[in-house]
């Protein structure tokens, strides 16, 4: 993993483990009571056999067991505190990925595919939550090492010495494995996270791939991160095993010779049978950083998963804004804005005006920056210069809640989110629109009559539902109308409705919205007409801004649809790009008309294209 992101990923793990103090303490607490009672059992347990060795009664023997009956206690609260800590961390950071996933937005889904999202969910965040369990037991265990060295050389420090001499192998052979371990269980999330990325992306075009009989080549694309998942995965287990087999041949080693020093210590009465078997516990804990390799491959998985996180929590999400947007009429204004994507761009200094309470559509070839334009004025985007203003206030500024409740979105493939359809139509910030509003919205979206034939109508459950993609754009449009603002964005919302659907759905939203500024993005000449103003967009760049009937007389702009430029009606769809462009209408920029302007006038008002 990177080392910006490792370092990232250590102080993420480190708020993550203040964040749940109570349920972190509780765990480190019982895992230290129970290694204090580890310690003293060896102590307790030569006390008790010297006693009993010597004929004397006394206290020796009920302190032993008060020591087992204290460790068996905070071994049984460690073991259930710690899936308790583990799942209250994993939660906490997947609560964390996914609200910051969603204040990414689009660039964010740009950046990380959906799949890749999906492991860091289901694989990074669990390994993340289990960082305090397998770092408390680490730290625990190397210094339960500790002390009981120390009492093995307070008991006899030559045992304690053959002890030291080997150690020195043990934490070699600990180290290296750490390291490797680490590297491997981060390319093992990697590889994970491609596989499923792929397997998402192939679920996502299955009617393509069955369509194309593609499958056994889709397969093999999907499987394709097998070979590096099974290196990775070989590589930890195969690292896992030679620290094993290591401290196997060590430990007895070390536990025969220091028996074979207390031994003959004991031959000579310098130690007592009750020592020299506490000896040899000792040797045994002193010994037990060897085993502390699986609590530190376990810190290390847990390392990779919270540096995966944090790539995706470090990336700067869209800056939310403080401003409250004054009301207004929903004048909107594009001021040299300029939109970057991967390095190509994508806008190139566009300047245009929505007056309040037109509709402009915008028109252009594909990949001309019509969506993106949209997705501007509906801040799912920020441009990478210039500005994008609602009635004199800029986008940047204005507080998200009352920006969304200003601006209404209805994208080209709608999601349907909530368990009903009623909650999918109602799907907005409080307070939501009532039944009768949604139920109005949807006769407007000539949406109510397939609705109504449905088994349970508007409570009908989504899950299973299957809808054609002419009604799940209705749908998206009557959620649209439900929510009303000053400002409605179509974003290709109806390319999937044939053109008479379209002209009613036009005229029902023109009734139940008047008066508000519309942004369409316009894919058919009859659209184009009914406009007041058409933004014609070419590779970026603003071309013209006029109304349809004066724009019809150039040969380019003609060219971008199928057919002719004729009345609303007419199913034209707009050719691919690269037809040849004719002169450009580039109407004067001046003061901005009033808003009830006829379009005409809002034609010669509008600013020159750049």
């Amino acid at each position: 993993m990177p080392l910006e992101n490792g370092r990232a990923g250590d102080l993420l793990l480190r708020a993550t483990l203040r964040s749940s103090a109570l349920a972190t303490s509780l765990l480190l607490l019982a895992i230290l009571v129970g290694t204090v009672a580890t310690i003293a059992l060896p102590a307790t347990l030569a006390a008790a056999v010297d006693e009993a060795l010597a004929g004397r009664t006394g206290h020796a023997t009920w302190v032993f067991l008060l020591t087992l009956a204290v460790l068996t206690a905070a071994e049984t609260c460690s073991d259930l505190a710690e899936p308790w800590t583990a799942a209250a961390n994993t939660a906490r950071l997947s609560q964390r990925l996914v609200r910051h996933t969603l204040a990414l937005g689009l660039p964010g889904s740009r950046r990380f595919g959906t799949g890749d999202l999906v492991a860091r969910l289901v694989a990074a965040a669990p390994e993340a939550g289990g960082a305090a369990a397998a770092l408390g037991y680490a730290a625990v265990q190397t210094a339960a090492s500790v002390a009981a060295l120390v009492a093995l050389a307070l008991i006899d420090p030559a045992p304690a010495l053959v002890v030291l001499a080997g150690a020195p192998v043990g934490l070699i052979a600990v180290r290296l494995f750490v390291r490797r371990a680490s590297q491997a269980a981060a390319d093992y999330q990697l590889a994970q996270a491609d596989l499923l990325a792929r397997l998402l992306d192939a679920l996502a075009g299955l009617r393509t791939i069955r369509a194309a009989a593609g499958a056994d080549r889709e397969i093999a694309r999907v499987l394709r991160p097998l070979p590096d998942l099974d290196r990775a995965g070989r590589a930890l287990w195969a690292d896992q095993r030679t620290v094993l087999w290591r401290t196997a041949l060590l430990l007895p080693v070390l536990q025969i010779g220091t028996l074979a020093v207390a031994g003959t210590e004991a031959a000579t009465g310098r130690v007592t049978p009750g020592e020299l078997l506490a000896a040899v516990g000792y040797t045994t804990l002193a010994l037990g950083f060897l085993g502390s390799a699986q609590s530190l491959l376990a810190f290390a998985r847990a390392r990779a998963g919270a540096a995966r996180l944090a790539e995706v929590l470090n990336t700067p999400a869209m800056p939310p804004g403080s401003r409250e947007l004054p009301d207004g009429p929903g004048d909107l204004l594009f001021d040299e804005v300029t939109v970057r994507i991967d390095g190509a761009t994508v806008l190139d200094r566009v300047s245009c005006r929505v007056p309040a309470g037109a509709t402009v559509a915008l028109v252009g070839p594909s990949g001309s920056g019509k969506s993106t334009l949209a997705a501007l004025a509906g801040r799912l985007i920020d441009p990478d210069e210039g500005r994008v203003l609602l009635d004199g206030v800029p986008l940047t500024e204005i507080r998200l809640g009352r920006l969304r409740r200003a601006v209404t979105y209805a994208p080209p493939r709608p999601a349907l989110l909530g368990d009903t359809l009623a909650d999918a139509l109602a799907y907005t910030d409080p307070p939501a629109p009532g039944p009768q509003d949604v139920r109005t919205a949807a006769l407007d979206a000539q949406a109510d009559a397939f609705i109504r034939r449905l088994p349970d109508g508007y409570d009908t459950p989504l899950r299973g539902l299957r809808l054609s993609g002419g009604q799940i754009q209705r749908l998206g449009l009557a959620r649209a109308i439900a929510r009303g603002g000053r400002l409605i964005i179509l974003d290709d919302a109806t390319s999937s409705l044939d053109t008479a659907t379209e002209a009613r759905i036009d005229s029902a939203v023109r009734r139940a919205l008047p008066d508000r500024t519309r942004l369409v993005v316009a894919h058919r000449a009859a659209t184009a007409a009914q406009a007041d103003l058409v933004a014609w967009l070419d590779a970026g760049r603003l071309r013209a801004l006029a109304p349809h009937r004066i724009l019809r007389e150039d040969p380019g702009y003609r060219a971008l649809f199928a057919d002719s430029c004729g009345p609303p009606g007419e199913p034209d769809r707009p050719r691919p790009s690269g037809t040849a462009p004719g002169p450009a209408v580039t109407p004067p920029a001046v003061d901005a008309p009033a808003a009830d302007a006829p379009a005409e006038v809002l034609a010669a008002e509008a600013p020159a294209a750049p």
